[in-house]
């Protein structure tokens, strides 16, 4: 059986010859100049008359500024007077008065501050030689407090100091040194002839206030507050967004789900009929609606609903679209969430948010959770082994969704959707029975399914009247664009409809018509016209050659696709020139159309070398679309008799330390792709070399035009001598659909 991927590449790499260059665009506008001379013309025209309204017009404009002026600065005024009357200003000024009240609080004692402080000297004449000293108190080693005795209220007061100490007059004055005063004491004390006994105590104090008991912990409570405030800031801004980790908030939140939950009235405008092209997959998936809204239906037969269900399959073919409609359509809550939000950096939130997330579907049933990009954490488990490949929060967050799915709490009323581009990388106890029951794969439309796609676009576009007021005129219309976009996925179409809308914009129409549609196609299949870019007469004479050769084996080639257009202006990133060509729904490719597809591959190349001296590099492109079918014909499809019916197809993205065949194995495989490209080359300058009038016909018409059509191609080489097999061409474009 042939792979329908490798068909599918070996398809779509007919439909386009490029010719290499690089892409340059740009538009400019001209309504400003046009609007400038006008004025210029009316001034001319207006004389005095307008000279003295143009005076006129700058006092206005003076008087206005001064005005704008004044204004400005009443605003700001009002400003000014508004932020003080707020009540942001209220609670600035309520923090900074509060600050200063506490640090004044927690400061060391008032008291001591608002004391006059002594000298020694006064201390020892005013005091101590009086004999009305009881204790002496040294606080912190460097200032001594006296408490005196009763009978020195009278002495005190007359020296202005204040203050008292256990109901006694305290003075205070600072020393230098403990051991100093110490000895000054003792000398003064032995001079006044007092007893060791009768001496005055000498008590050491260490005092401290609370800041400074608090500030080594500031630090600390700096950091952990900024730490709080970002984690609040951060769970806060998910929780307002419908994640769903309010809560707890904060740290405490990040286990939380971040499932969003859908409302069918406001959040969800798409329905099933803005789904087409995957009229299975639709309905495989509206089974799921229909089970939720009507489960007696069902159950009264015995019948289960599936678990769930996985969409897969190229890019763009409209997987999360069907889910949303689904949203829009199902009556039942509806939770998303996306691969990627289950894997963080704090180890077993993964596990957390799973669970969390089943329990709200289970809290709202019957409902639907739909997973994008399941891959994310459902990759096959233990894959990578030493070289470290597997990843424990990840396995983790697995086989959390596997227990949840078909396990001892799971229930019957709560189904799982997911959609992924790769399900050949899941994990085979996912995708089980019982868990995803259904494998929906959605591919690219064929000519119906892009037809019925272009139907739902047109109906939001601005047609020319003659497509909006008949139907049948409008589904002619879908088919023929449908027919221009051989491979086209959903996403695809979509972006032609509006890059149609925009070039009709660009040009000032007031619809959008089937040129601008055919404009729209060739930008996003070859890309922009590159009109900065000029080819020197040598080029451009080379590049049309080039393109001629293409088009003439086409053209007299059997099974060749049918030719559109052939043009050698500039577009792309490195597209001199190329041939359209429109190939049709096939999935079956035999060994002589491959043949016919790589002579007119290298058709460019031959043509270059029949019509010059010396060859170019712009058969780059060519030689990498013959050489991956040369390849594919005898590593995967059995199409070379010497290797015979085996494959040896590689995995591309993966990495191979070694090759699943031997050394002289490569080496037939060398010699039998070289031994098919040979022959095609041989063939296709046969065919030239008796064409090489028509070549120059071909080339000088596009010298001439830089673009022809299949018109052109009629009128020049005469009707194809094959007809055509595709029949979407023949139905909708072919104007001589009896050419043979």
């Amino acid at each position: 059986m042939l792979s329908r991927g490798r068909l599918g590449l070996l398809r779509r790499c007919g439909s386009l010859r490029l010719f290499h260059g690089s892409t340059v665009a740009g538009f400019s506008h001209g309504g400003r100049r046009l609007q400038s001379s006008g004025k210029d013309e009316g001034k001319d025209a207006g004389g005095d008359e307008g000279g003295k309204k143009d005076q006129k017009d700058q006092r206005d404009q003076k008087d206005q500024r001064g005005q704008n002026g004044k204004n400005g600065k009443k605003g700001q005024v009002e400003g000014l007077a508004g932020y003080f009357k707020s009540k942001e200003f209220a609670r600035t000024m309520y923090w900074t008065i509060g600050s200063v009240v506490l640090i004044d609080l927690l400061s060391p004692s008032s008291q001591e501050q608002e004391q006059d402080a002594l000298t020694f000297q006064e201390f020892k004449t005013k005091y101590l030689e009086k004999g009305l000293v009881k204790k002496l108190y040294v606080v912190n080693k460097f200032l001594v407090e006296a408490e005196l005795l009763p009978q020195a209220v009278g002495q005190v007061q007359a020296s202005g100091v204040t203050g008292a100490f256990q109901h006694n007059p305290v003075v205070a004055f600072t020393i230098g040194s403990v051991d100093v005063f110490e000895e000054q004491m003792d000398e003064l004390q032995d001079k006044l002839h007092i007893a060791p006994d009768d001496r005055i105590p000498i008590t050491y104090v260490d005092r401290a206030s609370l800041l400074q008991y608090l500030f080594p912990f500031v630090p600390t409570i700096i950091l952990l507050g900024g730490l709080w405030f970002i984690t609040k800031k951060m769970t806060g801004g998910a929780s307002g967004s419908g994640s769903g980790s309010g809560g707890l908030g904060g740290m405490f939140g990040v286990g939380k789900s971040r499932a969003k939950l859908f409302n069918q009235e406001t959040d969800i405008k798409a329905t099933f009929k803005d789904v087409a092209g995957c009229n299975e997959a639709k309905s495989e998936i509206m089974e799921f609606v229909h089970f939720l809204k009507q489960p007696q239906r069902y159950t009264a037969l015995g019948a289960k609903i599936p678990r769930g269900a996985i969409l897969s399959g190229p890019p763009g073919t409209g997987k999360t679209l069907l889910a949303k409609a689904t949203a829009g359509e199902a009556g039942v809550p509806f939770l998303s969430v996306s691969g990627s939000e289950f894997v963080e950096m704090f180890v077993g939130v993964g596990a957390s948010r799973v669970r969390d997330m089943f329990e709200q579907a289970r809290q709202m049933a019957p409902s639907i959770i739909f997973v994008d990009e399941i891959d994310a954490i459902g990759k096959e488990r233990g894959k990578g082994g030493a070289m470290g490949g597997a990843n424990d929060e990840r396995e983790a967050t697995l086989n959390q969704l596997l227990v949840e799915m078909d396990g001892f709490s799971t229930s019957d009323q709560v189904v799982v959707l997911a959609g992924t581009n790769r399900p050949d990388v899941l994990d085979p106890a996912l995708m089980r029975p019982g868990r995803f029951d259904r494998h929906i794969q959605i591919d690219a439309p064929d000519l119906e399914g892009r037809k019925a796609i272009y139907m739902v676009h047109l109906r939001k576009l601005n047609l020319d009247p003659e497509y909006v007021h008949s139907e049948a005129k409008r589904e002619d219309l879908a088919g023929k664009l449908g027919a221009l976009t051989p491979g086209f996925c959903g996403a695809d179409i979509a972006n032609a409809c509006n890059e149609a809308a925009l070039i009709a914009a660009r040009h000032n129409d007031p619809h959008i018509e089937l040129s601008h549609f055919e404009q729209a196609i060739e930008r996003v299949i070859a890309g922009l016209e590159k009109k900065s870019k000029v080819l020197s007469p040598e080029e451009k004479r080379t590049v049309a050659y080039h393109e001629a050769g293409h088009a003439v084996c086409g053209w007299f080639l059997q099974f060749a696709d049918p030719l559109l257009k052939v043009s050698i202006i500039p577009r792309g990133q490195a597209a001199l020139g190329y041939a359209q060509y429109l190939p049709g729904d096939q999935y079956l490719v035999s060994e002589e159309q491959f043949q016919h597809r790589m002579i007119m591959a290298l058709g460019g190349r031959v043509s270059e070398e029949l019509h010059f001296p010396t060859v170019t590099s712009g058969a780059h492109d060519d030689f990498k679309k013959v050489t991956q079918m040369a390849d594919a014909m005898v590593t995967s499809l059995g199409m070379s008799r010497k290797i015979g019916y085996l494959s040896y197809d590689q995995d591309e993205g993966g990495f191979q330390v070694n090759k699943p065949f031997s050394e002289r194995t490569a080496r037939n495989i060398d010699s039998e792709v070289k031994r098919i490209v040979t022959e095609a080359h041989a063939k296709c300058k046969e065919l030239l070399t008796s064409k090489l009038d028509k070549v120059d016909k071909v080339a000088k018409e596009l010298l001439a035009k830089e673009a022809i059509t299949r018109e052109d191609m009629i009128r020049l080489l005469g009707p194809r001598p094959f007809p055509e097999k595709n029949e979407a061409f023949e139905k909708y474009l072919d104007p001589h659909p009896k050419n043979a």
